[in-house]
């Protein structure tokens, strides 16, 4: 009890900022064609499929995003901590991905999620819950949740590998970068002792099962 009075601040502290725009230092991005011309309806005038377009990047931006409230919930209660600077840095890798899905976004005219007001609550509570745990448990949040991401990213690979890989390179050479950065925020979990915590099994599985149920409704409203 005396934990969760303690969180109560940062909660409402972290509910009041405004969403979107956090800050980073984003990686340089490949220049090959520039960038994306907006699209409104249909496929474009090179034959890009808007339908699968817009279903990516409307996913992706809400689960960066949804990231983004997991890592900031985790340094509210973890922030001080020995474990405080490895959080930090993996936050700062989502802040910059979440920036480019921004930019992508406005450059494909995709509208955002209807549920991402729900996204932010519930991603700093499941951050900031496991974090409660202790580093154990916000260690076996992160593996849960980044391997759920990097999942769906090599599912989004394939798609695009099919639909066309060279009409789609830049955003496949984004996916996949990003992949890469979830998979090695997976392991710097599991270097941090993620398996040691409380319950981990079904831990790791309910919340594996929230990712699952998040990208489903994500993609479709």
């Amino acid at each position: 009890m005396a934990a969760a009075a303690a969180l109560a601040p940062a909660l409402r502290r972290s509910l009041g900022r405004p969403r979107g725009g956090i800050g980073g230092t984003p990686r340089p991005w490949p220049a090959a064609g520039g960038a994306p011309r907006p699209r409104s309806t249909g496929a474009g005038p090179d034959g890009i499929n808007k339908a699968v377009v817009d279903r990516i990047i409307r996913v992706d931006h809400a689960g960066e995003y949804g990231a983004n409230r997991i890592y900031a919930g985790q340094m509210a209660v973890l922030g001080r901590s020995a474990v405080g600077p490895v959080i930090q840095q993996m936050w700062n890798q989502e802040k910059d991905h979440l920036k480019k899905f921004n930019e992508l976004m406005i450059a494909y005219r995709v509208r955002p999620t209807v549920l991402l007001p729900f996204w932010n609550v519930a991603g700093f509570v499941l951050g900031a819950g496991s974090a409660l745990l202790g580093k154990k448990g916000a260690m076996a949040c992160t593996v849960a949740v980044e391997e759920s991401i990097s999942d769906h990213y090599n599912s989004q690979i394939r798609t695009l590998m099919e639909e066309d890989p060279e009409k789609y390179k830049e955003l496949l050479q984004i996916i996949k970068q990003f992949r890469d950065d979830e998979r090695e925020h997976h392991d710097i979990g599991l270097e941090h002792d993620a398996e040691g915590a409380p319950a981990y099994p079904v831990l790791k599985t309910v919340i594996q099962l929230g990712c699952k149920a998040a990208i489903f409704l994500s993609e479709r409203i």
